[in-house]
């Protein structure tokens, strides 16, 4: 039986020099960026102390760690197989994405994605020579009818986010297996966003892309320790295939897209991956128990907001229309309530209305921000 992570106390947490704790001023409590409050996983703190303490802060070395502990993780937790040797480190998940759409994108291309999603999607589509060509999720799922339709337009290609943030879904197997399906069709490479993988909640199972049947041939996912490990300040993601075509789009990429790797954060990740279960594990439980702590909170104090609850991340998307359309909702809580939230339209036209709310921290501070957020709707 795992137990709750502890939060430190909110003087505390104002001490952090992250961007979620110096956006605002303090008198607000901010719930927005994917950031969680929770100390870190033991394993991980102990390999940066070690680190530190030795003067370990050089640049990234190439080699097989990375590669092995992400397979051994794969394998415990998805009963996925990866081979290590076509585990390749970059600096982010932002830049990998951005690296692999510039090898598959020629200038004006189009790449799929489907909103409301990360806000970034709509910055990396440009920034790696593509335009944005939209085919919004239904009722929250993957749209599959319509990215059909848009996929025999023949795209440059699509980026999918598995497990979908805002919304929290997890995309179902038989989903991702008709996705494939399309893709190999139309001859669409996919791009598979999982930074979230791990952070699949009790009541849903998430499906690795490189595990459906036929995906392979036309995948590359990008997978992180970043998110649930808290681990985004130091930069450390990669790319994994497993098939010819998709490996060589991989080693097509400028030999400093796996060189500005940061050191520190391959160090973390392969502890996270390799000695992170049980700590995980405690998370896991922690964010259920959030989960339904903001569900029975929405249920008294804001029934007027509609939601789903998400099957995977620690994000609530919250439908606020009550208070308003675009921002306005963000706006309201900001300013009236004193609680920072990201305002839906930054996941695209159809957030009109939405907010997203980071619900990874105390019961303390998640029901004090429910009550101010309730005070703005009197």
């Amino acid at each position: 039986m795992s137990t709750e992570l502890v939060v430190p106390p909110l003087a505390e947490l104002r001490r952090r020099r992250s961007v979620k704790w110096r956006a605002f001023p303090d008198d607000v409590l901010p719930l927005f960026v994917a950031e969680m409050d929770y100390e870190l996983a033991p394993p991980v703190a102990e390999v940066l102390r070690e680190a530190v303490t030795r003067g370990d802060l050089g640049y990234h070395a190439p080699g097989p760690d990375l590669g092995k502990a992400f397979a051994g993780f794969a394998g415990r937790r998805w009963g996925w197989d990866p081979d290590p040797a076509l585990v390749a480190p970059v600096t982010d998940v932002g830049v990998g994405v951005v690296e692999v759409l510039r090898q598959l994108v020629r200038h004006g291309e189009p790449v799929v994605i489907s909103p409301p999603v990360y806000p970034p999607f709509f910055d990396w589509v440009p920034e790696a020579g593509g335009r944005v060509l939209e085919v919004p999720l239904a009722e929250g799922r993957l749209d599959l009818p319509a990215l059909e339709a848009a996929f025999a337009t023949h795209p440059a290609a699509y980026v999918l986010c598995n497990p979908q943030n805002p919304v929290g879904r997890v995309h179902t197997a038989d989903e991702l297996a008709e996705l494939a399906r399309l893709a190999t069709l139309y001859r669409v490479p996919i791009i598979s966003d999982e930074i979230h993988a791990a952070l699949v909640l009790p009541g849903a199972t998430f499906t690795p892309m490189l595990t459906v049947p036929g995906a392979a041939a036309v995948t590359i996912a990008v997978v992180s320790a970043s998110k649930a490990f808290n681990l985004a300040g130091l930069k450390c993601a990669a790319l994994v295939t497993a098939a010819p075509a998709m490996t060589r789009v991989v080693e097509g990429l400028v030999v400093e897209v796996s060189e500005r790797t940061g050191h520190l954060g391959a160090l973390a990740s392969i502890a996270a991956y390799t000695d992170g279960d049980p700590w995980l594990e405690s998370l896991i439980g922690t964010l259920a128990a959030r989960r339904e702590q903001l569900g029975s909170l929405l249920a008294t104090e804001l029934p007027s907001l509609r939601w789903r609850p998400p099957e995977a991340t620690y994000l609530a998307w919250l439908d606020a229309s009550v208070l308003g359309r675009d921002a306005q909702p963000r706006e309201r809580f900001l300013y009236e309530g004193k609680v920072a939230l990201e305002p839906g339209p930054r996941f695209g036209a159809a957030g009109s209305g939405y907010v997203r709310l980071n619900y990874a921290t105390s019961p303390e501070i998640l029901a004090e921000a429910v009550s101010r957020m309730a005070a703005v709707l009197g």
